[in-house]
């Protein structure tokens, strides 16, 4: 079954009985304290807070959230509170692990530690996000939009690969992924292009596997089918992608952030993978609805 929105995963993680054991670093703030209880209601997770425990139960009872529902451990020290939830994941003690009131700078060199972190010796850690917009047929999933500035064709690889798993735990069966540049041509004036037409020749090949993939397509016709018949594109993917691969983190957050802001009634996720276990990274600012969508995700990740 494919889900074309995040109730339809909140939806099938109930219906697997699927709890998962998530820590949190930093979680003080209502945001976090309040997507993990929600998480708590939905059944999704047992949910582990790390952090300042008098300012653990004061944000509690400003939300109106019974402190006991979750496990508390005091650290009162931000980086060492941070430290100490990736720990706690390393020991195999969490399936998950969640950003609190952190800066991802901070979260990032924890996680990305050689000596303590999560990530694997020669692995590639990265983005993704999925996106529910009103005016789309079905989830879309996008990478990389917060971690790998400026990738090479090796990491767009890795970043590729980590959108198909992804939409892959969300029922997508052989994602379609639009490798977008500014244009459907090849143009060498354009080296986003030129890598786009190698990662799509790569998946036809079978170098990528479990998915379409074409490439260099542009935005509009990635999205929109009317938009790719005007323009004489013939394309499995056009109009009909589940996942978009942009050429670098500028374009690719600036797609994410314009959603949130002038797209009435979106919804986001955004997880980190390629670590031990998947990471729930969103922005300190992001809604409590986003942060529980991106513990959805995760969850529904690992399944």
């Amino acid at each position: 079954m494919m889900f074309t929105s995040f109730e339809d995963i909140f939806a099938e993680l109930r219906c697997r009985g699927a709890k998962k054991r998530m820590v949190a670093a930093w979680a003080v703030d209502s945001h976090t304290v309040a997507a993990a209880g929600a998480a708590i209601d939905l059944g999704i997770a047992d949910v582990t807070l790390v952090g300042d425990s008098e300012r653990i139960a004061q944000t509690c009872a400003e939300e109106g959230i019974d402190v006991s529902r979750f496990t508390v451990l005091h650290n009162p020290d931000e980086l060492s509170s941070v430290a100490q939830a990736v720990q706690l994941v390393r020991e195999g003690q969490g399936d998950l692990l969640m950003k609190g009131l952190c800066s991802t700078d901070k979260f990032l060199r924890a996680v990305l530690n050689k000596e303590t972190g999560l990530l694997p010796p020669k692995g590639t850690l990265t983005h993704c996000t999925a996106l529910e917009i009103p005016s789309y047929h079905k989830l879309l999933f996008v990478g990389d939009v917060a971690v790998i500035p400026a990738p090479d064709i090796k990491q767009k690889q890795t970043i590729m690969e980590c959108l198909v798993r992804t939409a892959k735990a969300a029922g997508v069966e052989k994602p379609k992924v639009a490798v977008i540049a500014a244009t459907e041509q090849v143009l060498t004036s354009q080296p986003a292009s030129v890598e786009a037409a190698m990662l799509s020749k790569m998946a036809e090949r079978g170098q990528i596997k479990g998915c379409i993939a074409d490439g260099p397509l542009a935005l509009d016709v990635a999205i929109d089918r009317e938009s790719a018949e005007i323009k004489g594109l013939a394309s499995p993917v056009a109009g009909d992608a589940d996942c978009l691969l942009f050429p670098d983190i500028e374009s690719g957050n600036v797609f994410y952030k314009a959603n949130s802001k002038l797209v009435p009634g979106v919804r986001q996720a955004g997880i980190l993978v390629g670590a031990k276990v998947p990471c729930v990274l969103s922005s300190r600012a992001d809604s409590i609805d986003t942060k529980l969508n991106s513990i959805a995700l995760a969850a529904l990740y690992v399944l």
